[in-house]
């Protein structure tokens, strides 16, 4: 055979394989996928169909394994079973008509309950959070669970990997969950975990790729939540990591970069639930049930606050947090607050938010002057128009911070705290968890916070933003099409 019939031959194989991944594609990616998302990686395989091909391959799939999915099923069953006939508190009166039809909604999803009797304190002080974490480490008697996206011994929190070693040395058991991609490779990992050993610690990374140990899935899912429980008497909960508010990254100590972060204390029956959620990841990661830790009987907790606490992820079917935003945002009545460090929605949201100004009612949105994450501030940037010509106020925290807290109140009732950005990447890539809290109390507590955000902000006008240069419209446009692709 010549030369020139091979070339023929293999230009003929490479056209019916081109012509198969383009019709494979149309048949597989569409397949209970968001038709912005699906679009996205159809056209991503019909331009560069080889590299399109091997990148969805790679983190095509937003599902976790089904060995994983399984686990989480059998969780969820075991903690509906366990909280069927059980009264988790006394719960507020006169709830609004709209609030029992979303706690139904976030149990079905979820499996945690509803309760009251909670208590539940904010800490918007960055080293004054790590240090009261650490002191309800130190009242420890049976055991402590740590769960951090990003934990790393430094100067910020040795208080708290002191109160780690103190209770260890006195025989409380300690176990922590921490995220693999998260942690490995960034400074001061190897520190970390040799000071987690040589206290005695049982540790176990979270999502792990590794796989010559068997241990590999989509390597952008990430288990994204922070908590810590303390004999399951007092919990806290948020969008604090436990790590320097520079994330110890040179790249960010150039800057000047700081982190800005809520997290709340709580005590009362929720804790079990923020409990439930550890035992779920420990079993996930280490297929061993947790024996002795009671997530069915509570505790009276401090105050009078009606707390349900919802987890997400990958591992569910449906995106649970996205769901409990949306049926918030259509409930509100008067007033919107949502704080969110990477605001990337999805039609549905979007249109939610719009959709409450068209209602009358009055919408503040909180993000960052400054972004860390290059794709993700201009993908945010790119809703900036729709949002001020419809009638949301958008305040900028000025640089160099990085406001970093994930909530969400609605009118003078009910608010939302918890690792969960509102982004495509938080509703469908990492595992989360939120907390739906109603109580005045509360809610007032969250607006100090809030003024204090808006008074070291700037309002971002719609006349300023309509004089954005070419190039960076393109950019932010730009970005906004690479957050599809999930």
């Amino acid at each position: 055979m010549t030369a020139e019939t091979w070339g023929w031959w293999i230009a003929a194989f490479l056209l019916v394989l081109d012509i198969a991944i383009r019709v494979t594609a149309i048949i597989v990616i569409p397949r209970n996928r968001r038709p912005t998302a699906a679009m996205a990686w159809l056209l991503a395989v019909f331009f560069i169909p080889f590299v399109g091909v091997f990148l969805f391959l790679l983190i095509g799939n937003p599902r976790l394994p089904r060995a994983r999915r399984r686990k989480q099923d059998q969780i969820n069953e075991y903690i509906a079973e366990t909280s069927e006939h059980l009264h988790f508190g006394t719960l507020r009166p006169n709830a609004p008509a709209w609030f029992g039809p979303i706690v139904q909604m976030n149990q079905k999803l979820g499996a945690l309950p509803l309760s009251g009797d909670n208590g539940a304190h904010l800490i918007s002080d960055y080293q004054e959070s790590l240090d009261e974490m650490a002191e309800a480490i130190r009242t420890a008697e049976e055991y402590v669970h740590v769960e951090f996206y990003i934990l790393q011994s430094d100067t910020a929190t040795d208080n708290f990997f002191r109160a780690l070693e103190e209770v260890c040395a006195r025989g409380v058991e300690v176990r922590v969950l921490l995220d693999h991609w998260a942690n490995q490779g960034k400074p001061r990992y190897r520190q970390t975990i040799a000071r987690l050993n040589a206290m005695g610690a049982d540790w176990h990374l979270m999502l792990p790729v590794q796989p010559l140990k068997g241990k590999m899935q989509r390597p952008d899912l990430r288990n994204h939540r922070k908590l810590l429980v303390v004999d399951g008497n007092i919990a806290f909960l948020g969008s604090q990591n436990i790590t320097d508010s520079t994330y110890n990254l040179p790249k960010n100590i150039k800057r000047g970069l700081h982190w800005v972060d809520l997290m709340v204390r709580l005590d009362g029956p929720v804790v079990l639930s923020v409990n439930a959620i550890f035992v779920a990841d420990w079993y996930s990661e280490t297929d061993t049930v947790l024996e002795g830790i009671d997530i069915a009987h509570a505790n009276i907790g401090s105050g009078d606050l009606d707390c349900q606490v919802v987890p997400s992820g990958p591992g569910f079917e449906v995106e649970n947090n996205l769901r409990l935003f949306l049926g918030l945002l259509y409930a509100a009545k008067k007033k919107i607050m949502i704080v969110s460090p990477y605001f990337v929605p999805d039609e549905a949201l979007l249109l939610a938010v719009t959709a409450a100004v068209d209602r009358g009612v009055h919408v503040e949105l909180f993000v960052s002057e400054e972004g860390d994450q290059a794709m993700v501030y201009h993908a945010q940037r790119s809703y900036y128009e729709v949002l001020l010509k419809a009638g949301v106020r958008i305040w900028m925290y000025r640089k160099p911070y990085i406001l970093h807290t994930k909530t969400l109140t609605i009118d003078d009732e009910v608010a939302v705290i918890g690792s969960s950005n509102m982004d495509m990447r938080s509703f469908g890539l990492n595992l989360e968890v939120s907390m739906l809290v109603r109580g005045e109390e509360f809610v007032t507590e969250m607006r100090e916070v809030e003024d204090k955000y808006r008074s070291l902000s700037r309002e971002l006008t719609l006349e300023e933003w309509m004089q954005q240069p070419l190039r960076s419209t393109v950019l932010d446009n730009l970005a906004r099409l690479t957050s599809a692709l999930q």
